[in-house]
């Protein structure tokens, strides 16, 4: 049992603090009377003895503490880190601790948010320091006994100590204590850095087996979920997590398959002229319809696609049908002046890029000045990459028109719009909603208007819902509309229809335009 005892005790990094006290200054006390004892028993050659070996046994041991593990201290560094077999150590020690005397451990995952970003738009000595001052907080806000290891590199574990009363809002209590040390400013090279952090946590009462691999792997995967639900999320761990990350793995393998069977589709939803009332264009919008769960919304798979890799392969099989159904317009009669194709960072990236569109141009008999590329706001604001730049410009040069999607979303400067060529701002939803019903929004609306007036851009407000909105649009100088009030998003199959219908209503109209019903 004191074998026993020992090992779980040796586990912990307080450890070296515990034989300290028992081999420390205060043994000196005890010396006095361990020599009288030996003389008593032994007379003076056992005195002698005592005398003699007691001082080299008690700095034998004073040495081996020095040179054990140190616990981290406020000065620790991403050296001093333990690794993830040492935590796994410490928590197979609280697991059996908790059977045996009931005491709770709990384990948390800790990530840095966005880490990657930070460090592409920083640097990489940036993000070592990052990581390092990361490591050393997490370790302050420890206590002697914890243990903290790094398993990623941009992500921290800590196993603690098995404690009497260790439930779910004190476990809740020390994630928070841990996140709000982790988040303060970080200052490198004078440039202030705000970071956020993703935890996750398990009781080792609560993991789904009795082993300190399953307990950090469920930490792991509560961080996820804190990461998905983010920035600055906690989550702790649950059953049901488990089942919705495996869905979504399941998901990634799905997406793959659709793509190669064609079951991820093109929708099309029209974009209408707040002057005439006739469509300009329409947008093409992906959409999956799974066999057994039928219509999958794109916020639910479109990670899955960038989770696989396939934004490019996506964005390829989208422009083919949009050319493909400009060309069936024409034959058709329909006047459909252009189309909006989403172009992923990936796509961007792509050297090869103004060739692709050159050749899948040509090949569809479609003029350039009928194809909108639509980049998001947060790729012009944040992208300094020299591929993506050229490449649109590129593209620019060629004829196409160049959309900026979300505007106001992403902060955009007007510098940036000049240089990547935007010929249209797409005004995102938010600033859309209640347009008609918010003088705030309004007066904001009006002045994103103006600013686009300025620099001759064309605007297109996307997400209108209500004749409302779509009246006080057209009253502010808006030059298109989209969204679920004038039709929502179809197949190809029923856009012709469609079309016909709308004309059939603005021609039918006696001197004023008829919008179409929702």
């Amino acid at each position: 049992m004191l074998d026993r005892l020992s090992e779980r005790l040796s586990t912990f990094r307080g450890t070296p603090a515990l034989h300290r006290q028992i081999l420390g200054p205060p043994v000196l006390a005890f010396l006095p009377a361990v020599t009288l004892a030996a003389y008593w028993l032994g007379g003076e050659r056992a005195l002698l003895v005592a005398a003699l070996l007691l001082p080299l046994l008690y700095a034998l041991s004073a040495l081996l503490v020095q040179n054990g593990d140190e616990p981290l201290d406020g000065h620790a560094t991403l050296s001093d880190v333990n690794l993830r077999d040492r935590l796994i150590q410490a928590l197979d020690a609280a697991v059996d601790d908790q059977n045996d005397t009931a005491h709770t451990s709990v384990c948390f995952a800790i990530e840095i948010d966005e880490f990657k970003t930070l460090e592409e738009r920083y640097g990489r000595k940036a993000g070592e320091d990052i990581q390092a001052q990361t490591a050393e907080r997490i370790a302050d806000s420890l206590r002697g006994y914890d243990v903290i290891a790094r398993v990623d590199p941009a992500t921290f574990a800590v196993a603690s100590a098995p404690m009497r009363q260790c439930d779910l809002e004190t476990a809740i209590q020390m994630a928070a204590r841990l996140q709000s040390a982790i988040e303060q400013p970080i200052s490198i090279d004078n440039t202030t850095i705000y970071i956020c952090s993703s935890i996750g946590f398990c009781l080792t009462s609560r993991a789904p087996a009795n082993r300190g691999e399953a307990v950090l792997d469920a930490a792991l995967v509560a961080m996820v979920e804190a990461r998905r639900n983010g920035p600055s999320a906690m989550r702790a761990f649950t059953p049901e997590m488990r089942a919705r990350i495996e869905a979504r793995h399941s998901m990634i393998e799905d997406v793959a398959s659709a793509l190669d069977a064609g079951d991820i589709r093109p929708w099309f939803q029209p974009q209408i002229s707040t002057d005439t009332g006739r469509v300009t264009g329409f947008e093409v919008l992906a959409r999956w319809k799974h066999a057994v769960r039928g219509l999958v919304s794109p916020a639910e798979f479109l990670p899955a696609v960038e989770q696989a890799g396939m934004m490019e392969r996506l964005g390829e099989a989208m422009l083919d049908h949009a050319l493909t159904a400009l060309r069936a317009w024409d034959q058709a009669g329909c006047k459909v002046p252009s189309i909006g194709v989403n172009f992923s960072t990936d796509e961007l990236r792509n050297p090869q890029l103004c060739e692709k569109i050159k050749w899948e141009l040509e090949r569809h008999e479609i003029d350039p000045e009928r194809l909108s590329i639509e980049i998001l706001e947060t790729v012009v604001a944040t992208s300094d990459d020299d591929v993506i730049t050229r490449n649109i410009a590129g593209l620019a040069r060629m004829g196409c028109c160049i959309d900026l999607d979300d505007f106001g979303t992403g902060h955009a400067s007007i510098s940036s719009i000049r240089r990547f060529s935007v010929n249209r701002i797409k005004i995102d939803r938010s600033f859309v909603m209640k347009v008609d019903e918010d003088q705030e929004q309004k007066r904001m609306l009006a002045a994103i208007l103006m600013m686009a007036e300025r620099l001759d851009l064309e605007t297109l407000a996307e997400g209108v819902e209500t004749l409302g909105e779509h009246a006080v649009l057209s009253e502010l100088g808006c030059g298109h509309v989209q969204g679920y009030g004038l039709a929502r998003p179809m197949p190809f199959e029923e856009t012709i229809d469609w079309i016909d219908r709308h004309e059939q209503k603005l021609t039918g109209a006696s001197g004023t335009v008829q919008r179409p019903a929702q």
